[in-house]
């Protein structure tokens, strides 16, 4: 019979899947002896197995009963008995941290009866009836489906009408009044009294923690976070510890060491006479950790006792939850702290010199995505700025957009096109969606441990939270400072996440002191810089892939080359037929006979090559993959709207353009109706006389030209859209009766290949004869993806990509992320084959997958020998070569 519950005492870190993050992790602290209120947790398989069937499964309820006799027992009273009565916290916690998206019930136990008893015991009747609101409160909007509003309503206008600032304001009699407009709001809302049985409160808030995984908020945060969705969460039962029992009991978060920065302190927050979600809520400014040593000592030097072991025992960063209960220290949860991406790599640095992790350790804690937020760019110190105000620097960057004060208002402008930086007085989870839209947060209460913080650290969003000089007004979409300047909804403001500065307008931004070293700039002694350095260099030692890039232009590679680049793996040369050459491309469209023909190749072959003589010396003794040219010709003519409209005002004005009704006509007889399958690639090359001809020649005169001035060109020569091999063999015999030409006339033997583009399906499951006239494959896996899934991506993205991810058909578009199944067992199928066929068959790829982190480990697992990317990619594919390396 399969288990569904474990006590505390009974598991460890290692059963994290089984017991979710929280739940391995509380068991972790048990197991070392640390003051943990007992509990047990109801695990993921529980939360599965409710979820497929939409009930409790077999013997669940049972044990839940067996477990809560035992944890009863240990606390010497029962869950909500009429005197001193036990309560319990309801904690969710998948395998994967999604802090704030799923729920959390505390107080579970109190009913209009055992809140007298805890008043009587605990002598504090505020602190009593402060903890039954809050579980009417928590219990009603998560488990009655009742809105948060109407409580949160409520005690803000008693507040108003008493004249309280804050909830610590209010006495015993206001919090008892609460409770009885609380009570009320539930009958109103269900037509049912609240539930007054504890073990129906338990069972209720167990179902809705199970059910709270599927919420719109916890499916968008995990496909943010690629997290899988069929994982389910476990369910922590912890008997309560009190930290709202009055100045002597408080409640906090920590940090082993700053989560924005990565340097090494005492970082937190703590509130005193408070409970867990009045931190991380930020309803309530906290005071700093360190503040704590003055409020207790010996709670925080027992606190500080309990960091340095975990951090020591985790080997990282710990995120840590604890209360204080009457001077008493209770510890809530532990987890491997989120961070930002300067932190990661500046954490990983300092555990090597501690010598707790190895380098290769380092870099499987970094990743690529970190690196790249890390190249992001940050506002120019030089720029003339107007400071609206400072707040806490909780996740660093430097944003700039319009300012919203609603998630829905966010969603609207970003898909609008817009930039925008979310303005809230606070952040809940359901405001995720906001943050996913925003490319900043900006917040007027809370600390670095709010949820702002948290999600906007976990997410690489820019936030500055606490800025308590604003006064947000939600419902006037606007803001005010303390000295009176106002900005409103759409008024631009920047933000800078590493400062806490907020400024009015937007502020010019600057390459990031990472990319400023890639570029060859003195950075001086930064430890950010310094750690990206030594784990990139450990991540190319460790590589087995090679890092090209898809570059057009000598700018472009030689800056890729800066960063690291090991040579160009596209150039595509219909970007050289743009802007002011447009023109010649047109002659060899209207061309009407064979000397016309060749005269307009004629006119393009010496900028051609000039272009190719240029990106060969940026590449220098490094290999150039030249890909012929690919998309249909019509794409350099200009479209049948415009053109019509322009030869119809012509001839009503009595001033036709002879060469405007040609073009037309010409855009006529070629219009395909699917170009993309039409007339384009080695199909031009076959059609078209001398096309090809020409650009081999430019490749390879470039060639010529540069070996006489001493340079090590190395073009390779790439036909795309092969779909049989009869297209290449063509091909290849053409560019090789040019090159015999070329070194006849110029005296100069250029070395050189010819392979192709896999990017058919039909050229991939052919591909062993395809490789008998290759001597590379490049996979041009955007392309291949559009092929084989049957979609031209420029529509499909825009009308039905999102309902396809909601319906979880893929967890991540498969233009992004490689599709394993599909479109990777097609670059698997051809790259084995590809090799049988040719032992010494180059595989590369050079779509955008190449500079895609997941993508990467694929392409290390089927044995390609390098991918291709963008120049500001090249870094990241580096790393996420070397992570792919560890894990082969």
């Amino acid at each position: 019979m399969v288990r569904y519950v474990y006590d505390f005492a009974e598991g460890s870190r290692e059963q994290k899947d089984l017991l979710g993050g929280k739940g391995a992790n509380l068991a972790e602290m048990t197991r070392l002896g640390l003051p943990v209120p007992p509990g047990f947790t109801v695990t993921t398989e529980a939360c599965q197995a409710y979820l497929g069937a939409g009930r409790d499964p077999e013997g669940l309820a049972e044990e839940i009963e067996e477990h809560l006799e035992a944890l009863e027992k240990t606390m010497g009273k029962r869950l909500g008995q009429p005197d001193d009565p036990l309560l319990v916290a309801v904690r969710s916690g998948a395998a994967a941290s999604m802090p704030g998206m799923m729920e959390t019930v505390l107080n579970v136990g109190l009913n209009d009866e055992s809140v007298r008893g805890l008043a009587r015991q605990s002598g504090d009747e505020r602190f009593a009836y402060d903890s039954y609101r809050r579980l009417l409160a928590m219990y009603g909007k998560t488990v009655m489906g009742i809105d948060g509003e109407l409580f949160e309503s409520a005690i803000d206008d008693l507040k108003t009408r008493v004249g309280a600032t804050t909830d610590i304001d209010l006495g015993a009699g206001d919090i008892r009044a609460l409770v009885a407009t609380y009570l009320q709001i539930v009958r109103e809302q269900t037509g049912r009294e609240f539930p007054q049985d504890p073990r129906d409160q338990l069972g209720g808030a167990v179902r809705s923690v199970f059910e709270s995984w599927n919420t719109e908020r916890a499916v968008l945060y995990r496909r943010q976070e690629g997290i899988a969705g069929d994982l389910g969460t476990a369910v922590n039962v912890c008997s309560m510890v009190f930290g709202n029992l009055g100045p002597d009991s408080g409640t906090g978060v920590a940090f082993t060491r700053d989560p924005a920065t990565g340097a090494q302190g005492i970082y937190g927050d703590y509130l005193v006479n408070a409970q867990g979600e009045d931190v991380v809520s930020g309803i309530r400014n906290t005071v700093p950790l360190a503040d704590l040593e003055d409020i207790d000592k010996t709670s925080y030097d027992e606190l500080m006792r309990i960091m340095v072991l975990l951090e020591n025992h985790y080997r990282d960063l710990c995120d840590i939850e604890f209360t204080v209960e009457r001077g008493t220290l209770w510890m809530l949860q532990t987890r491997v702290g989120k961070r930002t991406a300067a932190a990661a790599f500046r954490i990983a640095g300092q555990l090597v010199d501690q010598g707790l992790i190895d380098l290769d350790e380092a870099l499987r804690r970094v990743t690529g995505a970190q690196l790249a937020q890390l190249m992001f760019p940050q506002f120019d110190p030089s720029a003339d700025r107007t400071l609206l105000t400072r707040g806490m620097n909780a996740s660093p960057g430097a944003a700039v957009g319009e300012a919203v004060f609603s998630s829905d208002a966010a969603v609207e402008r970003a898909a609008a096109g817009a930039r925008v930086i979310l303005v809230r007085r606070e952040t809940t989870p359901d405001d995720l969606h906001g943050m996913v839209a925003a490319t900043g947060v900006l917040t007027s209460r809370g600390g670095k441990t709010s949820h702002a913080a948290v999600v906007a650290r976990g997410m690489g969003r820019t936030c500055v939270c606490g800025a308590d000089d604003l006064d947000v007004d939600i419902r006037g979409h606007r803001f005010r400072t303390s000295d009176g300047r106002q900005v409103a909804e759409g008024d631009l403001i920047s933000i800078d996440g590493s400062t806490g500065e907020v400024f009015l307008g937007a502020v010019p931004v600057m390459d990031s002191l990472v990319v400023r070293h890639f570029e060859g700039h003195d950075t001086g002694e930064d430890e950010v810089v310094a750690a990206v350095v030594r784990i990139m260099e450990h991540a190319d030692r460790l590589r087995r892939l090679a890092v090209r890039t898809n570059a057009d232009t000598p700018t472009d590679a030689a800056r890729a080359r800066r960063f690291g680049a090991q040579g160009v793996g596209l150039c595509r040369t219909e970007h050289m037929f743009l802007g002011e050459r447009r023109e010649l491309v047109e002659h060899l469209i209207l061309a009407t006979d064979e000397q016309q023909r060749h005269d307009a190749l004629a006119a393009l072959l010496p900028h051609q090559r000039s272009d190719f003589e240029q990106v060969l010396e940026a590449m220098d003794g490094l290999p150039v993959t030249i890909r012929l040219l690919d998309p249909p010709l019509h794409e350099f003519l200009p479209g049948f709207t415009e053109l019509s409209m322009q030869v119809a005002v012509a001839e009503v004005t009595g001033r036709p353009n002879p060469r405007d009704v040609r073009l037309l006509a010409a855009v006529k007889r070629m219009h395909e109706e699917n170009p993309m399958l039409g007339l384009r690639g080695v199909r031009l090359g076959l059609v078209i006389p001398g096309l090809f001809s020409m650009q081999t020649r430019a490749i390879l005169e470039a060639a010529a030209a540069r070996r006489r001035d001493g340079g090590d060109p190395r073009p390779e020569i790439m036909i795309p859209l092969v779909g049989a091999v009869q297209e290449l063999e063509l091909v290849r015999n053409e560019v090789l009766r040019v090159a015999a030409d070329v070194e006849a006339e110029t005296g100069v033997s250029v070395p050189f290949e010819v392979g192709t583009m896999i990017e058919l399906p039909r050229a991939a499951v052919t591909a062993g004869e395809i490789a008998g006239a290759a001597q590379f494959f490049s996979f041009g896996t955007n392309d291949l993806t559009q092929m084989t899934w049957g979609f031209s991506r420029d529509d499909v993205e825009v009308s039905f990509f999102t309902q396809y991810l909601e319906h979880g058909i893929f967890a991540v578009s498969p233009f992004e992320t490689i599709d394993r199944d599909g479109v990777g067992a097609l670059v698997r199928l051809a790259a084995e084959q590809g090799r049988a066929a040719r032992p010494d068959l180059t595989l590369g790829v050079c779509g955008e997958h190449g500079g895609d982190p997941s993508s990467i480990h694929f392409f290390d697992e089927v044995g390609l020998d390098y991918v291709s990317c963008s120049p500001f990619r090249v870094p990241v594919a580096r790393l996420e070569a070397g992570r792919a390396a560890l894990d082969g």
